[in-house]
Protein backbone atom coordinates (compact mmCIF):
# COMPACT_ATOMS: atom_id res chain seq x y z
CA UNK A 1 0.00 0.00 0.00
CA UNK A 2 1.35 3.40 -0.98
CA UNK A 3 2.29 5.83 1.80
CA UNK A 4 0.57 9.21 1.90
CA UNK A 5 3.30 11.79 1.32
CA UNK A 6 4.09 14.77 -0.91
CA UNK A 7 5.33 12.54 -3.73
CA UNK A 8 2.23 10.32 -3.71
CA UNK A 9 -0.03 13.38 -3.62
CA UNK A 10 1.76 14.79 -6.68
CA UNK A 11 1.04 11.53 -8.49
CA UNK A 12 -2.65 11.55 -7.60
CA UNK A 13 -2.88 15.14 -8.87
CA UNK A 14 -2.04 13.75 -12.33
CA UNK A 15 -5.73 12.93 -12.43
CA UNK A 16 -6.46 16.65 -12.62
CA UNK A 17 -6.17 16.71 -16.42
CA UNK A 18 -9.11 14.30 -16.60
CA UNK A 19 -11.05 16.21 -13.95
CA UNK A 20 -10.28 19.70 -15.27
CA UNK A 21 -13.27 19.99 -17.68
CA UNK A 22 -15.60 19.38 -14.72
CA UNK A 23 -13.76 21.42 -12.05
CA UNK A 24 -16.60 23.92 -11.58
CA UNK A 25 -19.06 21.13 -10.78
CA UNK A 26 -16.54 19.76 -8.28
CA UNK A 27 -16.11 23.22 -6.74
CA UNK A 28 -19.88 23.60 -6.42
CA UNK A 29 -20.13 20.12 -4.92
CA UNK A 30 -17.49 21.03 -2.32
CA UNK A 31 -19.52 24.14 -1.38
CA UNK A 32 -22.62 21.99 -0.86
CA UNK A 33 -20.49 19.56 1.17
CA UNK A 34 -19.27 22.35 3.46
CA UNK A 35 -22.80 23.72 3.86
CA UNK A 36 -24.11 20.24 4.61
CA UNK A 37 -21.37 19.73 7.20
CA UNK A 38 -22.09 23.08 8.80
CA UNK A 39 -25.79 22.20 9.03
CA UNK A 40 -24.80 18.90 10.61
CA UNK A 41 -22.85 20.75 13.30
CA UNK A 42 -25.95 22.81 14.18
CA UNK A 43 -27.91 19.76 15.37
CA UNK A 44 -26.20 19.22 18.75
CA UNK A 45 -26.49 22.96 19.51
CA UNK A 46 -30.19 23.01 18.61
CA UNK A 47 -30.86 19.81 20.58
CA UNK A 48 -29.26 21.44 23.61
CA UNK A 49 -31.42 24.52 23.07
CA UNK A 50 -34.45 22.21 22.94
CA UNK A 51 -33.57 20.85 26.40
CA UNK A 52 -32.99 24.35 27.78
CA UNK A 53 -36.31 25.52 26.31
CA UNK A 54 -38.12 23.40 28.89
CA UNK A 55 -36.79 25.63 31.69
CA UNK A 56 -38.07 29.00 30.39
CA UNK A 57 -41.40 30.53 31.40
CA UNK A 58 -43.02 30.37 27.97
CA UNK A 59 -41.61 26.86 27.31
CA UNK A 60 -44.32 25.92 24.75
CA UNK A 61 -43.34 28.73 22.35
CA UNK A 62 -39.62 28.16 22.92
CA UNK A 63 -39.87 24.42 22.24
CA UNK A 64 -41.88 25.01 19.04
CA UNK A 65 -39.40 27.61 17.79
CA UNK A 66 -36.43 25.30 18.32
CA UNK A 67 -38.36 22.36 16.83
CA UNK A 68 -39.24 24.30 13.66
CA UNK A 69 -35.62 25.44 13.38
CA UNK A 70 -34.48 21.80 13.63
CA UNK A 71 -36.90 20.79 10.86
CA UNK A 72 -35.71 23.69 8.67
CA UNK A 73 -32.06 22.75 9.20
CA UNK A 74 -32.91 19.12 8.43
CA UNK A 75 -34.58 20.09 5.14
CA UNK A 76 -31.71 22.39 4.17
CA UNK A 77 -29.19 19.66 4.95
CA UNK A 78 -31.18 17.15 2.88
CA UNK A 79 -31.14 19.54 -0.11
CA UNK A 80 -27.42 20.25 0.30
CA UNK A 81 -26.65 16.52 0.59
CA UNK A 82 -28.69 15.72 -2.52
CA UNK A 83 -26.88 18.26 -4.71
CA UNK A 84 -23.51 17.31 -3.24
CA UNK A 85 -24.01 13.63 -4.07
CA UNK A 86 -25.37 14.34 -7.57
CA UNK A 87 -22.51 16.72 -8.43
CA UNK A 88 -19.82 14.42 -7.03
CA UNK A 89 -21.23 11.43 -8.95
CA UNK A 90 -21.41 13.44 -12.20
CA UNK A 91 -17.81 14.66 -11.82
CA UNK A 92 -16.62 11.16 -10.93
CA UNK A 93 -18.37 9.39 -13.79
CA UNK A 94 -17.23 11.95 -16.40
CA UNK A 95 -13.66 11.89 -15.07
CA UNK A 96 -13.39 8.12 -14.90
CA UNK A 97 -14.99 7.69 -18.34
CA UNK A 98 -12.31 10.03 -19.76
CA UNK A 99 -9.63 8.12 -17.84
CA UNK A 100 -10.89 4.76 -19.11
CA UNK A 101 -10.94 6.01 -22.71
CA UNK A 102 -7.49 7.59 -22.45
CA UNK A 103 -6.00 4.48 -20.82
CA UNK A 104 -7.46 2.12 -23.42
CA UNK A 105 -6.41 4.44 -26.25
CA UNK A 106 -2.86 4.53 -24.89
CA UNK A 107 -2.76 0.79 -24.23
CA UNK A 108 -3.61 -0.21 -27.78
CA UNK A 109 -0.92 2.14 -29.11
CA UNK A 110 1.86 0.67 -26.96
CA UNK A 111 4.53 -1.40 -28.74
CA UNK A 112 4.47 -5.18 -28.69
CA UNK A 113 7.56 -5.17 -26.43
CA UNK A 114 5.34 -3.72 -23.67
CA UNK A 115 2.93 -6.66 -23.92
CA UNK A 116 5.80 -9.14 -23.83
CA UNK A 117 6.56 -7.89 -20.31
CA UNK A 118 3.01 -7.47 -18.99
CA UNK A 119 0.27 -9.94 -18.20
CA UNK A 120 -3.14 -9.36 -19.73
CA UNK A 121 -4.80 -9.96 -16.34
CA UNK A 122 -2.68 -7.21 -14.78
CA UNK A 123 -3.64 -4.73 -17.49
CA UNK A 124 -7.36 -5.52 -17.36
CA UNK A 125 -7.17 -5.15 -13.58
CA UNK A 126 -5.83 -1.63 -14.06
CA UNK A 127 -8.92 -0.76 -16.14
CA UNK A 128 -11.41 -2.47 -13.85
CA UNK A 129 -10.35 -2.87 -10.21
CA UNK A 130 -8.23 0.29 -9.98
CA UNK A 131 -10.97 2.38 -11.60
CA UNK A 132 -13.50 1.01 -9.08
CA UNK A 133 -11.19 2.06 -6.23
CA UNK A 134 -10.92 5.56 -7.70
CA UNK A 135 -14.69 5.67 -8.21
CA UNK A 136 -15.32 4.91 -4.54
CA UNK A 137 -12.69 7.44 -3.48
CA UNK A 138 -13.96 10.29 -5.62
CA UNK A 139 -17.64 9.60 -4.91
CA UNK A 140 -17.54 8.76 -1.19
CA UNK A 141 -14.11 8.73 0.48
CA UNK A 142 -13.10 12.27 -0.49
CA UNK A 143 -16.41 13.68 0.75
CA UNK A 144 -16.16 11.65 3.97
CA UNK A 145 -12.61 12.85 4.59
CA UNK A 146 -13.57 16.52 4.22
CA UNK A 147 -16.73 16.04 6.31
CA UNK A 148 -14.84 14.32 9.13
CA UNK A 149 -12.22 17.08 9.21
CA UNK A 150 -14.99 19.67 9.29
CA UNK A 151 -16.75 17.90 12.16
CA UNK A 152 -13.53 17.54 14.17
CA UNK A 153 -12.34 21.12 13.73
CA UNK A 154 -15.82 22.70 13.91
CA UNK A 155 -16.86 20.45 16.78
CA UNK A 156 -13.81 21.30 18.90
CA UNK A 157 -14.39 25.01 18.22
CA UNK A 158 -18.03 24.74 19.31
CA UNK A 159 -17.05 22.65 22.36
CA UNK A 160 -14.57 25.33 23.38
CA UNK A 161 -17.25 27.96 22.92
CA UNK A 162 -19.67 25.93 25.04
CA UNK A 163 -17.22 25.22 27.89
CA UNK A 164 -13.47 25.56 27.61
CA UNK A 165 -12.91 23.74 30.92
CA UNK A 166 -14.95 20.74 29.92
CA UNK A 167 -13.30 20.80 26.47
CA UNK A 168 -9.78 20.60 27.93
CA UNK A 169 -10.94 17.78 30.20
CA UNK A 170 -12.55 15.91 27.29
CA UNK A 171 -9.51 16.36 25.01
CA UNK A 172 -7.30 14.92 27.73
CA UNK A 173 -9.44 11.77 27.93
CA UNK A 174 -11.20 11.05 24.64
CA UNK A 175 -8.42 11.15 21.96
CA UNK A 176 -6.15 8.62 23.74
CA UNK A 177 -9.14 6.31 24.22
CA UNK A 178 -10.07 6.61 20.51
CA UNK A 179 -6.48 6.00 19.37
CA UNK A 180 -6.16 2.89 21.55
CA UNK A 181 -9.52 1.71 20.19
CA UNK A 182 -8.22 2.13 16.61
CA UNK A 183 -5.05 0.18 17.46
CA UNK A 184 -7.07 -2.61 19.10
CA UNK A 185 -9.45 -2.74 16.14
CA UNK A 186 -6.62 -3.10 13.63
CA UNK A 187 -5.00 -5.85 15.69
CA UNK A 188 -8.27 -7.79 15.95
CA UNK A 189 -8.77 -7.37 12.17
CA UNK A 190 -5.27 -8.70 11.43
CA UNK A 191 -5.84 -11.72 13.68
CA UNK A 192 -9.19 -12.44 12.00
CA UNK A 193 -7.49 -12.29 8.58
CA UNK A 194 -4.80 -14.65 9.85
CA UNK A 195 -7.46 -17.15 10.93
CA UNK A 196 -9.05 -16.98 7.48
CA UNK A 197 -5.67 -17.48 5.78
CA UNK A 198 -4.89 -20.51 7.96
CA UNK A 199 -8.33 -22.01 7.31
CA UNK A 200 -7.73 -21.42 3.59
CA UNK A 201 -4.43 -23.31 3.91
CA UNK A 202 -6.21 -26.25 5.52
CA UNK A 203 -8.81 -26.12 2.75
CA UNK A 204 -6.00 -26.25 0.18
CA UNK A 205 -4.60 -29.39 1.82
CA UNK A 206 -8.09 -30.91 1.81
CA UNK A 207 -8.62 -30.09 -1.89
CA UNK A 208 -5.19 -31.39 -2.93
CA UNK A 209 -5.64 -34.60 -0.95
CA UNK A 210 -9.11 -35.43 -2.27
CA UNK A 211 -8.25 -34.46 -5.86
CA UNK A 212 -5.09 -36.58 -5.70
CA UNK A 213 -6.61 -39.39 -3.63
CA UNK A 214 -5.37 -41.95 -6.16
CA UNK A 215 -1.73 -40.96 -5.54
CA UNK A 216 -2.34 -40.77 -1.79
CA UNK A 217 -3.57 -44.36 -1.84
CA UNK A 218 -0.95 -45.90 -4.09
CA UNK A 219 1.90 -44.21 -2.19
CA UNK A 220 0.33 -45.15 1.18
CA UNK A 221 0.60 -41.53 2.36
CA UNK A 222 -2.65 -41.27 4.33
CA UNK A 223 -0.60 -40.62 7.51
CA UNK A 224 1.36 -37.84 5.81
CA UNK A 225 -1.77 -36.03 4.59
CA UNK A 226 -3.35 -36.45 8.04
CA UNK A 227 -0.35 -34.75 9.66
CA UNK A 228 -0.41 -31.93 7.08
CA UNK A 229 -4.12 -31.26 7.56
CA UNK A 230 -3.98 -31.49 11.39
CA UNK A 231 -1.09 -29.04 11.47
CA UNK A 232 -3.03 -26.40 9.50
CA UNK A 233 -6.23 -26.92 11.54
CA UNK A 234 -4.28 -26.61 14.83
CA UNK A 235 -2.71 -23.34 13.67
CA UNK A 236 -6.15 -21.93 12.83
CA UNK A 237 -7.50 -23.13 16.21
CA UNK A 238 -4.69 -21.49 18.20
CA UNK A 239 -5.02 -18.21 16.32
CA UNK A 240 -8.80 -18.31 16.79
CA UNK A 241 -8.40 -18.72 20.56
CA UNK A 242 -5.91 -15.84 20.63
CA UNK A 243 -8.38 -13.73 18.64
CA UNK A 244 -11.08 -14.51 21.21
CA UNK A 245 -8.85 -13.35 24.07
CA UNK A 246 -8.03 -10.10 22.25
CA UNK A 247 -11.70 -9.56 21.34
CA UNK A 248 -12.64 -9.99 25.01
CA UNK A 249 -10.01 -7.46 26.06
CA UNK A 250 -11.20 -5.13 23.29
CA UNK A 251 -14.83 -5.32 24.43
CA UNK A 252 -13.80 -4.70 28.06
CA UNK A 253 -11.73 -1.70 27.04
CA UNK A 254 -14.64 -0.25 25.02
CA UNK A 255 -16.90 -0.52 28.06
CA UNK A 256 -14.29 0.84 30.44
CA UNK A 257 -12.67 3.42 28.16
CA UNK A 258 -15.43 4.99 26.10
CA UNK A 259 -18.20 4.74 28.68
CA UNK A 260 -15.76 5.67 31.41
CA UNK A 261 -14.78 8.79 29.46
CA UNK A 262 -18.46 9.63 29.01
CA UNK A 263 -19.10 9.17 32.74
CA UNK A 264 -16.11 11.40 33.57
CA UNK A 265 -17.36 14.16 31.25
CA UNK A 266 -20.87 13.86 32.70
CA UNK A 267 -19.45 13.98 36.24
CA UNK A 268 -17.53 17.21 35.61
CA UNK A 269 -20.43 18.67 33.60
CA UNK A 270 -22.84 17.94 36.46
CA UNK A 271 -20.52 19.76 38.86
CA UNK A 272 -20.44 22.76 36.50
CA UNK A 273 -24.27 22.73 36.27
CA UNK A 274 -24.55 22.55 40.07
CA UNK A 275 -22.23 25.57 40.37
CA UNK A 276 -24.33 27.48 37.83
CA UNK A 277 -21.41 27.60 35.35
CA UNK A 278 -23.21 25.56 32.69
CA UNK A 279 -26.76 24.98 31.48
CA UNK A 280 -28.27 21.49 31.20
CA UNK A 281 -28.80 21.90 27.46
CA UNK A 282 -25.18 22.93 27.03
CA UNK A 283 -24.02 19.70 28.67
CA UNK A 284 -26.43 17.75 26.44
CA UNK A 285 -24.96 19.45 23.33
CA UNK A 286 -21.44 18.89 24.64
CA UNK A 287 -21.97 15.14 24.98
CA UNK A 288 -23.36 14.87 21.43
CA UNK A 289 -20.48 16.96 20.02
CA UNK A 290 -18.02 14.70 21.86
CA UNK A 291 -19.66 11.66 20.26
CA UNK A 292 -19.45 13.31 16.84
CA UNK A 293 -15.75 14.10 17.31
CA UNK A 294 -14.91 10.65 18.70
CA UNK A 295 -16.68 8.92 15.82
CA UNK A 296 -14.95 11.17 13.27
CA UNK A 297 -11.49 10.52 14.75
CA UNK A 298 -12.19 6.79 14.68
CA UNK A 299 -13.46 6.98 11.09
CA UNK A 300 -10.38 8.86 9.87
CA UNK A 301 -8.24 5.73 10.21
CA UNK A 302 -10.41 3.79 7.76
CA UNK A 303 -10.63 6.79 5.42
CA UNK A 304 -6.83 7.20 5.53
CA UNK A 305 -6.44 3.54 4.54
CA UNK A 306 -8.86 3.98 1.63
CA UNK A 307 -7.00 7.09 0.46
CA UNK A 308 -3.72 5.15 0.55
CA UNK A 309 -5.36 2.42 -1.52
CA UNK A 310 -6.60 5.01 -4.02
CA UNK A 311 -3.14 6.54 -4.32
CA UNK A 312 -1.69 3.08 -5.03
CA UNK A 313 -4.36 2.45 -7.68
CA UNK A 314 -3.73 5.87 -9.26
CA UNK A 315 0.01 5.34 -9.29
CA UNK A 316 -0.29 1.95 -11.00
CA UNK A 317 -2.96 3.07 -13.46
CA UNK A 318 -1.28 6.31 -14.50
CA UNK A 319 2.04 4.44 -14.66
CA UNK A 320 0.77 3.00 -17.95
CA UNK A 321 1.03 6.50 -19.44
CA UNK A 322 4.76 6.54 -18.64
CA UNK A 323 5.31 4.00 -21.43
CA UNK A 324 5.78 5.55 -24.84
CA UNK A 325 3.32 4.63 -27.57
CA UNK A 326 4.58 3.35 -30.91
CA UNK A 327 4.21 6.80 -32.45
CA UNK A 328 5.93 8.56 -29.53
CA UNK A 329 8.83 6.13 -29.80
CA UNK A 330 9.38 7.04 -33.47
CA UNK A 331 11.90 9.60 -34.64
CA UNK A 332 9.96 12.87 -34.68
CA UNK A 333 12.32 14.26 -37.30
CA UNK A 334 11.38 11.68 -39.90
CA UNK A 335 8.73 12.41 -42.50
CA UNK A 336 6.71 9.59 -43.99
CA UNK A 337 6.38 9.60 -47.76
CA UNK A 338 3.78 6.82 -47.81
CA UNK A 339 0.17 7.97 -47.58
CA UNK A 340 -3.14 6.18 -47.94
CA UNK A 341 -3.13 7.16 -51.64
CA UNK A 342 0.43 5.97 -52.34
CA UNK A 343 0.66 2.91 -54.59
CA UNK A 344 2.84 0.41 -52.76
CA UNK A 345 4.47 -2.36 -54.83
CA UNK A 346 5.44 -4.62 -51.92
CA UNK A 347 9.20 -4.60 -52.52
CA UNK A 348 10.98 -5.55 -49.27
CA UNK A 349 14.72 -5.27 -48.77
CA UNK A 350 16.50 -6.30 -45.57
CA UNK A 351 20.13 -5.26 -45.19
CA UNK A 352 22.47 -6.58 -42.48
CA UNK A 353 19.73 -6.77 -39.84
CA UNK A 354 20.52 -8.14 -36.38
CA UNK A 355 18.04 -8.23 -33.52
CA UNK A 356 17.65 -9.19 -29.86
CA UNK A 357 14.42 -9.02 -27.87
CA UNK A 358 14.38 -6.16 -25.32
CA UNK A 359 13.80 -8.66 -22.51
CA UNK A 360 16.76 -10.84 -23.67
CA UNK A 361 19.33 -8.41 -24.99
CA UNK A 362 22.18 -10.89 -24.58
CA UNK A 363 20.57 -13.40 -27.01
CA UNK A 364 21.00 -12.59 -30.71
CA UNK A 365 17.86 -13.90 -32.42
CA UNK A 366 18.70 -12.57 -35.91
CA UNK A 367 22.32 -12.36 -37.01
CA UNK A 368 23.20 -10.16 -40.02
CA UNK A 369 20.20 -11.03 -42.19
CA UNK A 370 20.26 -9.95 -45.84
CA UNK A 371 17.18 -10.64 -47.93
CA UNK A 372 15.32 -9.14 -50.88
CA UNK A 373 11.70 -9.95 -51.69
CA UNK A 374 10.60 -8.52 -55.03
CA UNK A 375 7.09 -7.24 -55.76
CA UNK A 376 4.66 -10.11 -56.27
CA UNK A 377 7.23 -12.71 -55.24
CA UNK A 378 6.24 -15.68 -53.09
CA UNK A 379 8.90 -16.45 -50.49
CA UNK A 380 8.85 -19.21 -47.88
CA UNK A 381 10.75 -18.99 -44.59
CA UNK A 382 11.61 -22.45 -43.27
CA UNK A 383 13.75 -23.70 -40.43
CA UNK A 384 13.68 -25.29 -37.01
CA UNK A 385 11.65 -23.79 -34.15
CA UNK A 386 13.37 -20.81 -32.56
CA UNK A 387 15.47 -20.20 -35.66
CA UNK A 388 14.18 -16.65 -36.16
CA UNK A 389 11.45 -16.96 -38.80
CA UNK A 390 8.63 -15.40 -36.77
CA UNK A 391 11.01 -12.76 -35.43
CA UNK A 392 11.93 -11.72 -38.98
CA UNK A 393 8.22 -11.41 -39.83
CA UNK A 394 7.71 -9.31 -36.67
CA UNK A 395 10.34 -6.88 -37.93
CA UNK A 396 8.68 -6.76 -41.35
CA UNK A 397 5.44 -5.88 -39.53
CA UNK A 398 7.40 -3.16 -37.69
CA UNK A 399 6.55 -4.55 -34.28
CA UNK A 400 10.06 -3.78 -33.02
CA UNK A 401 12.41 -0.88 -33.74
CA UNK A 402 15.49 -1.88 -31.77
CA UNK A 403 17.27 -3.68 -34.63
CA UNK A 404 20.55 -2.85 -36.27
CA UNK A 405 20.81 -2.60 -40.04
CA UNK A 406 18.07 -1.39 -42.35
CA UNK A 407 14.72 -2.56 -43.71
CA UNK A 408 13.18 -0.94 -46.79
CA UNK A 409 9.67 -0.93 -48.24
CA UNK A 410 9.76 0.15 -51.90
CA UNK A 411 13.22 1.67 -51.22
CA UNK A 412 11.89 3.73 -48.29
CA UNK A 413 13.69 3.08 -45.01
CA UNK A 414 11.43 1.67 -42.29
CA UNK A 415 12.87 4.20 -39.83
CA UNK A 416 11.16 7.00 -41.76
CA UNK A 417 7.80 5.18 -41.69
CA UNK A 418 5.31 4.98 -38.86
CA UNK A 419 4.09 1.50 -37.84
CA UNK A 420 0.69 2.33 -39.31
CA UNK A 421 2.22 3.32 -42.67
CA UNK A 422 3.72 -0.16 -42.91
CA UNK A 423 0.88 -2.24 -41.49
CA UNK A 424 -1.72 -0.51 -43.65
CA UNK A 425 -0.24 -2.37 -46.62
CA UNK A 426 0.09 -5.87 -45.17
CA UNK A 427 -2.15 -8.59 -43.75
CA UNK A 428 -1.32 -11.59 -41.60
CA UNK A 429 -2.99 -15.00 -41.47
CA UNK A 430 -1.67 -16.44 -38.21
CA UNK A 431 -1.22 -20.03 -37.13
CA UNK A 432 -3.40 -19.57 -34.05
CA UNK A 433 -6.43 -17.69 -35.37
CA UNK A 434 -8.07 -15.35 -32.88
CA UNK A 435 -11.63 -14.47 -33.79
CA UNK A 436 -13.52 -11.85 -31.84
CA UNK A 437 -16.69 -12.88 -30.07
CA UNK A 438 -19.12 -11.20 -32.47
CA UNK A 439 -20.54 -12.39 -35.80
CA UNK A 440 -18.82 -13.86 -38.84
CA UNK A 441 -19.64 -10.62 -40.65
CA UNK A 442 -17.82 -8.53 -38.01
CA UNK A 443 -14.79 -10.83 -38.05
CA UNK A 444 -14.38 -10.71 -41.84
CA UNK A 445 -15.03 -6.95 -41.96
CA UNK A 446 -12.33 -6.44 -39.30
CA UNK A 447 -9.89 -6.26 -42.21
CA UNK A 448 -11.95 -3.42 -43.73
CA UNK A 449 -14.58 -2.02 -41.32
CA UNK A 450 -16.31 0.01 -44.05
CA UNK A 451 -16.74 -3.04 -46.32
CA UNK A 452 -20.11 -3.60 -48.02
CA UNK A 453 -22.18 -6.78 -47.83
CA UNK A 454 -21.10 -7.71 -51.39
CA UNK A 455 -17.41 -7.25 -50.56
CA UNK A 456 -17.72 -9.43 -47.44
CA UNK A 457 -19.44 -12.22 -49.37
CA UNK A 458 -16.88 -11.99 -52.20
CA UNK A 459 -14.00 -12.24 -49.70
CA UNK A 460 -15.67 -15.27 -48.07
CA UNK A 461 -16.02 -16.94 -51.48
CA UNK A 462 -12.35 -16.34 -52.36
CA UNK A 463 -11.36 -17.86 -49.00
CA UNK A 464 -13.64 -20.91 -49.62
CA UNK A 465 -15.57 -19.91 -46.50
CA UNK A 466 -18.93 -19.07 -48.11
CA UNK A 467 -19.76 -22.76 -48.60
CA UNK A 468 -20.07 -23.37 -44.85
CA UNK A 469 -21.24 -19.84 -43.94
CA UNK A 470 -24.39 -20.04 -46.09
CA UNK A 471 -25.34 -23.32 -44.41
CA UNK A 472 -25.67 -21.59 -41.04
CA UNK A 473 -29.23 -20.37 -40.31
CA UNK A 474 -27.93 -16.87 -39.50
CA UNK A 475 -25.32 -16.92 -42.31
CA UNK A 476 -23.01 -13.88 -41.85
CA UNK A 477 -24.81 -12.97 -38.62
CA UNK A 478 -23.78 -16.27 -36.99
CA UNK A 479 -22.15 -15.65 -33.60
CA UNK A 480 -18.71 -17.27 -33.53
CA UNK A 481 -18.44 -17.30 -29.71
CA UNK A 482 -15.54 -16.22 -27.57
CA UNK A 483 -12.27 -16.72 -29.48
CA UNK A 484 -14.29 -18.47 -32.21
CA UNK A 485 -15.19 -21.57 -30.16
CA UNK A 486 -18.33 -22.19 -32.24
CA UNK A 487 -16.25 -22.88 -35.38
CA UNK A 488 -13.84 -25.64 -36.29
CA UNK A 489 -10.13 -24.98 -36.79
CA UNK A 490 -10.43 -25.07 -40.57
CA UNK A 491 -13.45 -22.75 -40.55
CA UNK A 492 -11.66 -20.22 -38.34
CA UNK A 493 -8.64 -20.35 -40.64
CA UNK A 494 -10.79 -19.59 -43.70
CA UNK A 495 -12.47 -16.69 -41.86
CA UNK A 496 -8.98 -15.34 -41.13
CA UNK A 497 -8.07 -15.65 -44.82
CA UNK A 498 -11.27 -13.82 -45.80
CA UNK A 499 -10.32 -11.08 -43.33
CA UNK A 500 -6.95 -10.74 -45.10
CA UNK A 501 -8.59 -10.85 -48.55
CA UNK A 502 -10.99 -8.01 -47.82
CA UNK A 503 -8.09 -5.79 -46.74
CA UNK A 504 -6.55 -6.34 -50.18
CA UNK A 505 -2.95 -5.87 -48.95
CA UNK A 506 0.13 -5.51 -51.11
CA UNK A 507 2.00 -7.85 -48.74
CA UNK A 508 0.51 -11.08 -47.36
CA UNK A 509 2.10 -12.97 -44.48
CA UNK A 510 1.06 -16.55 -43.80
CA UNK A 511 2.26 -17.93 -40.48
CA UNK A 512 1.82 -21.71 -40.52
CA UNK A 513 -1.65 -21.16 -41.97
CA UNK A 514 -2.26 -24.87 -42.68
CA UNK A 515 -0.71 -26.48 -39.61
CA UNK A 516 -2.73 -28.73 -37.31
CA UNK A 517 -5.58 -29.16 -39.81
CA UNK A 518 -7.22 -32.24 -41.24
CA UNK A 519 -6.59 -33.10 -44.89
CA UNK A 520 -9.93 -31.74 -46.17
CA UNK A 521 -9.52 -28.40 -44.39
CA UNK A 522 -5.93 -28.14 -45.57
CA UNK A 523 -7.02 -28.77 -49.16
CA UNK A 524 -9.58 -25.94 -49.11
CA UNK A 525 -7.19 -23.58 -47.37
CA UNK A 526 -4.41 -24.30 -49.87
CA UNK A 527 -6.83 -23.49 -52.69
CA UNK A 528 -7.82 -20.26 -50.94
CA UNK A 529 -4.22 -19.25 -50.31
CA UNK A 530 -3.21 -19.84 -53.91
CA UNK A 531 -5.96 -17.44 -54.98
CA UNK A 532 -5.08 -14.86 -52.35
CA UNK A 533 -1.35 -14.87 -53.13
CA UNK A 534 -1.86 -14.05 -56.80
CA UNK A 535 -0.20 -10.76 -57.85
CA UNK A 536 0.95 -9.78 -54.34
CA UNK A 537 4.11 -10.17 -52.32
CA UNK A 538 3.67 -13.22 -50.10
CA UNK A 539 5.77 -14.41 -47.18
CA UNK A 540 5.04 -17.90 -45.90
CA UNK A 541 6.33 -19.39 -42.65
CA UNK A 542 6.12 -23.18 -42.97
CA UNK A 543 7.21 -26.27 -41.07
CA UNK A 544 5.37 -28.62 -43.42
CA UNK A 545 7.74 -28.35 -46.38
CA UNK A 546 5.39 -30.01 -48.85
CA UNK A 547 3.22 -26.84 -48.76
CA UNK A 548 5.98 -24.57 -50.15
CA UNK A 549 7.20 -26.52 -53.17
CA UNK A 550 5.63 -24.06 -55.64
CA UNK A 551 6.95 -20.78 -54.16
CA UNK A 552 9.44 -18.58 -56.02
CA UNK A 553 12.10 -18.76 -53.34
CA UNK A 554 12.72 -20.72 -50.14
CA UNK A 555 14.82 -19.12 -47.41
CA UNK A 556 16.31 -21.53 -44.88
CA UNK A 557 16.93 -19.85 -41.50
CA UNK A 558 18.86 -21.61 -38.76
CA UNK A 559 20.04 -20.09 -35.46
CA UNK A 560 19.28 -16.58 -36.67
CA UNK A 561 21.17 -16.83 -39.96
CA UNK A 562 20.15 -17.42 -43.56
CA UNK A 563 22.09 -20.52 -44.55
CA UNK A 564 20.39 -21.47 -47.83
CA UNK A 565 18.07 -19.98 -50.43
CA UNK A 566 16.63 -21.07 -53.74
CA UNK A 567 13.69 -22.92 -55.26
CA UNK A 568 12.57 -26.31 -54.02
CA UNK A 569 14.26 -28.02 -56.94
CA UNK A 570 17.50 -26.05 -56.53
CA UNK A 571 17.78 -26.97 -52.86
CA UNK A 572 16.89 -30.63 -53.45
CA UNK A 573 19.79 -30.90 -55.93
CA UNK A 574 22.33 -30.03 -53.22
CA UNK A 575 23.56 -33.08 -51.36
CA UNK A 576 24.56 -31.12 -48.25
CA UNK A 577 21.35 -29.11 -48.21
CA UNK A 578 19.73 -28.79 -44.77
CA UNK A 579 16.40 -28.19 -46.52
CA UNK A 580 16.79 -31.49 -48.41
CA UNK A 581 17.54 -33.30 -45.17
CA UNK A 582 14.43 -31.90 -43.45
CA UNK A 583 12.24 -32.57 -46.48
CA UNK A 584 13.30 -36.21 -46.70
CA UNK A 585 12.86 -36.71 -42.94
CA UNK A 586 9.28 -35.39 -43.14
CA UNK A 587 8.44 -37.70 -46.05
CA UNK A 588 10.00 -40.69 -44.36
CA UNK A 589 7.88 -39.94 -41.30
Amino acid sequence: MKRLNANSLRKIFRLYRFLKPHRWKLFLGLIFLLLSGAANLLFPKLLGDLVDATEVDDFQVAINQVGFTLIAVLLVQAVFSYFRIVLFVQVTEHTLASLRKATFDHLIQLPISFYNKKRVGELTSRLSNDIVVLQETMTTTLAEFIRQLLIITGGIALLTYTSWRLTLFMLAILPPVVLITIFFGRYVKSLSKKVQDELASSQTVLDETLQGIYNVKVFVNEWYEKIRYNKEVDKARDTGIKTGVVRGAFASFIILGLFGAMVAVLWLGSLLIARGEMATGQLFSFIIYSGFIGGSIGGLADIYTRIQKAIGATDELLGIFDYKSELDAEDKGSISVITSKTKVKGHIRIEDVSFSYPSRKDVLVLNHINLEIKPGEKVALVGSSGGGKSTLVSLICKLYNNYSGDIYLDDINYRSLSPYDVRRHLAVVPQEVLLFGGTIRENIAYGKPEATEEQIIEAAKIAYAWDFIEKFPEKLNTIVGERGVQLSGGQKQRIAIARAVIKNPEILILDEATSSLDSESEHFIQLALEKVMENRTSIIIAHRLSTVRKVDKIIVINQGKIIESGTHFDLMKKNASLYKKWYELQHLA
